[in-house]
């Protein structure tokens, strides 16, 4: 008996690790290719429209494969899922870096929608076994993804150039570059390897529930949707389209990778503050609305003063980060099972990246019409002034029922006891 102690420790202490190294993988893949867009589109002869594609295609991926995802940890386990999830990200990678147009697009759509899969399930495991300490979990995971951002963003173009240095002919710079991003989804593999092992099927029961259709037609899950989805349609924005914002403003290629960094970096940095206060704090609503206030300072900041720019990237990266953060844990807080998480989990990603995906190319196309980015940088302001009213909405405390007839709101703290 006195051995299962250090035995559910040692089992709970790898499943925390495996996590957190999943997430590294969840943002890196993406926010990697920014700082190397220009000399993809003059390797390969992209036109605009194709380079925005790299961000675009992503997302798009996200919204279609989001909705399957629950499905698949309900047959399968979340265990088994989550490597699928791993497998596809390490495969994609793989495939972006051989070189060709072709290979780069087909690449990033298999990582899309290996990161669809993790961004699913990742809540539903949470729900299932951390539920004393979703918040916390959500926090240190986030950590992982912003961290993961922020290595992949700063270094494009250091291993780019070392590529150049080393004079590798097999392969174009920014290919090797993108490929040095495989180390990530490897060590999770390795790690995630004993889950595997301890898999246990989901019971009959758990594949036969109701599938919470419900949610579709329900006001609290569209508010919750809906801030999710602003955060996801602003932050892709700025993933794609900063360096080319700072270049065009009179900074150099490596001053704008060494930003688009800092704003990844500081996407992690709530999390640390998050950590330790937020499972505290039982009304959300003042946090949520003062992260997407903090967006909204950091963009008309760029707006009107780029030469600080590394500070409103900062500010910005810190809002968008926590508001991100706040959001996962209110799909696991606001649930009442992990089925019903995983549900209302792929219902929000589905229409969030739907909505992201087109970000990029809504600001590209008012650019490219205007000639500057004053315009689109109004419009990303007044999103993130409507993100505040949804954020003060989705942060509500009470669990989503199925009828607000038949079932009376339950508080967050009365659910959690």
């Amino acid at each position: 008996m006195t051995l299962s102690h250090p035995s559910r420790f040692t089992s709970s202490a790898f499943l925390l690790l495996g996590v957190l190294l999943i997430a590294i993988s969840l943002r890196s893949p993406i926010t990697g290719v920014g700082p190397l867009l220009d000399a993809i589109r003059a390797e390969l002869n992209l036109s605009a429209t194709q380079a925005g594609m790299l961000t675009t295609l992503p997302l798009l991926a996200f919204a279609f494969f989001s909705p399957i995802a629950s499905k698949v940890g309900q047959k399968h386990g979340l265990e088994r899922s989550l490597m699928l999830a791993l497998l596809f990200i390490l495969s994609g990678l793989v495939v972006r870096s051989l070189g060709s147009a072709s290979a780069l697009f087909i690449g990033t759509v298999i990582i899309g929608a290996g990161i669809a899969f993790a961004n699913v399930l990742l809540p539903s495991l949470m729900k299932r076994d951390f539920p004393t300490r979703i918040a916390t979990m959500t926090s240190m995971y986030v950590l992982m993804m912003g961290a993961g951002s922020a290595m992949s963003a700063s270094l494009a173009i250091p291993l780019a150039d070392m590529a150049k240095q080393l004079s590798l002919s097999f392969i174009p710079s920014w290919a090797f570059s993108l490929a040095s991003l495989v180390i990530f989804p490897i060590i999770a593999i390795l790690v995630w390897l004993p889950q595997m092992r301890n898999h246990t099927t989901p019971s009959k029961d758990t594949q036969t529930l109701d599938s919470h259709s419900y949610l579709w037609r329900n006001s609290s899950a569209w508010q919750l949707t809906l801030f999710l989805a602003l955060n996801s349609f602003l932050m892709y924005i700025f993933i794609s389209w900063l360096p080319t914002i700072l270049v065009d403003n009179g900074y150099d290629h490596h001053q704008a990778g060494v930003i688009h960094g800092m704003l990844q970096l500081f996407t992690a940095v709530p999390a640390l503050v998050l950590i330790p206060f937020m499972s505290k704090l039982k009304d959300k609503r003042l946090l949520s609305f003062g992260l997407t206030l903090m967006a909204f300072i950091g963009i008309v900041g760029l707006l009107v003063k780029p030469e600080l720019a590394m500070i409103w990237g900062m500010l910005f990266g810190f809002g968008a980060g926590g508001g991100f953060i706040v959001a996962l844990a209110l799909i696991s807080l606001r649930t009442s099972s992990a089925q019903q998480a995983a549900t209302l989990s792929g219902m929000a990603q589905f229409l969030g990246y739907l909505l992201a995906a087109t970000g990029p190319m809504i600001i590209g196309q008012l650019h490219e019409q205007t000639g500057s980015w004053q315009l689109p940088l109004i419009v990303c302001a007044i999103c993130a002034a409507l993100w505040s009213v949804f954020s003060l909405l989705a942060a509500k405390d009470e669990v989503i029922t199925p009828s607000a007839r038949t079932n009376e709101p339950v508080s967050l703290v009365e659910e959690l006891s």
